[in-house]
């Protein structure tokens, strides 16, 4: 094994005693086992505890590190005296105690295996309105429920079944095994109950002894004001039953937005592209114009160049789960006449006669460029 300093991954002095070495390892076990723990991070911290506790919770093997730096040494020299079996199986304690401990932590030992139902994912359609001010809606979908009848016993009346006799009702068994390193003990699913802890003597009718059944649910969703398109509501414990003991799954709305005769939604911001007779830009107007708070009356300065931008504040759609809106911008975009009569295009003519060709300087700026 590497030479590592084996106290310090345990964080105990070098002075400790048999039981102050096994009271730390069981903590940090338990800390970095990688049922509770599922980063890598932590599965290499979980392989380094282990290998500490296996030098220094067994008495020859931490004298031979404490001399030498290393396991490794006369231990091994006597044969199968002083190896790994008697760290798995002797007096020492070792692993075969402290992963009972752990297993049952887990689940193990006297308590049920509990599972979580699988999720349930729907898609939901809202109008533009809807979406921007919240809404209730009415769904029905199929799901996996406990079956009422038996009330997820599978059995009839939910009372006609017994305790099975190998899992003693924890739906868990455990295994030992005898190899050359020792003794090992492994936990499984009970095969006689199928994990259930319950031996059935008469089915269930409903569900036909399988506790579970589908069902159509008919629930009530509120729609959060301000919601996306593309974003998830998540109803937690609303999905599909475990078809043992344990929680419900979720119940995931994926939310889909139709679009709106004359706004575009950006995150909290409403878009709207205002088409007004060039005329109004350049003489400058009052236009009523929609907004999702009402009419608005919207004041355009004289000589407004086209494709100005106008910001409403707070006008656009509130920020989801916030007490803020976003804000409603105004693009004005000069729009000509489809056809001009002679008398429109003489006075025109006569317009544009009248106004100095200095007056437009971009223009002005653009001859002077080609």
């Amino acid at each position: 094994m590497p030479n590592k300093d084996y106290y310090k991954i345990l964080g105990v002095e070098k002075s400790a005693s048999a039981d102050e070495i096994k009271s730390a390892y069981r903590k940090l076990a338990k800390k970095y086992h990688p049922d509770v723990n599922k980063t890598a991070e932590a599965a290499e911290k979980f392989k380094d505890i282990n290998e500490a506790y296996e030098v220094l919770g067994d008495e020859k093997k931490r004298a031979n590190y404490d001399q030498f730096g290393s396991a490794d040494g006369p231990q091994f020299s006597g044969g199968g005296a002083g190896g790994f079996g008697d760290f798995f199986g002797g007096a020492g304690g070792g692993f075969s105690d402290i992963f009972s401990d752990i297993f049952s932590a887990f689940g193990g030992g006297s308590q049920r295996a509990m599972e979580k139902g699988e999720d349930v994912f729907l898609n939901l359609t809202l109008s533009f309105e809807e979406a921007a001010f919240g809404a209730e809606k009415t769904i029905t979908f199929p799901k996996i429920e406990k079956c009422s009848a038996c009330k997820g016993t599978g059995a009839k009346d939910g009372k006609d079944f017994s305790v099975c006799p190998d899992c003693r009702g924890t739906g868990r068994v455990r295994y030992q095994q005898n190899t050359m390193f020792g003794t090992t003990i492994r936990e499984a699913g009970c095969t006689k109950c199928n994990a259930t802890g319950k031996i059935i003597k008469e089915k269930c009718e409903s569900c036909n002894g399988k506790g579970i059944k589908r069902v159509q649910k008919t629930i009530n969703v509120k729609i959060p004001v301000g919601i996306d398109d593309g974003q998830t509501i998540r109803l937690r414990g609303e999905g599909n039953a475990p078809t043992r003991e344990g929680e419900n799954g979720d119940l995931n709305i994926r939310i889909t937005v139709l679009k709106h005769k004359l706004f575009v939604r950006k995150g909290s911001d409403v878009y709207l592209d205002l088409y007004l007779p060039f005329t109004k830009l350049l003489l400058g107007a009052k236009v009523e114009i929609p907004t999702l708070k009402g009419d608005y009356l919207l004041t355009i300065p004289e000589l407004t160049p086209s494709g100005t931008v106008m910001r409403l504040k707070n006008r656009g759609i509130k920020n989801l789960n916030r007490e803020s809106y976003g804000d409603m911008l105004v693009t004005l975009k000069a729009e000509p006449p489809k056809s001009l009569d002679k008398i429109a295009r003489k006075a025109l003519e006569e317009l544009d006669a009248k106004i100095d060709a200095k007056s437009y300087a971009k223009y002005q700026n653009f001859l002077a460029k080609k």
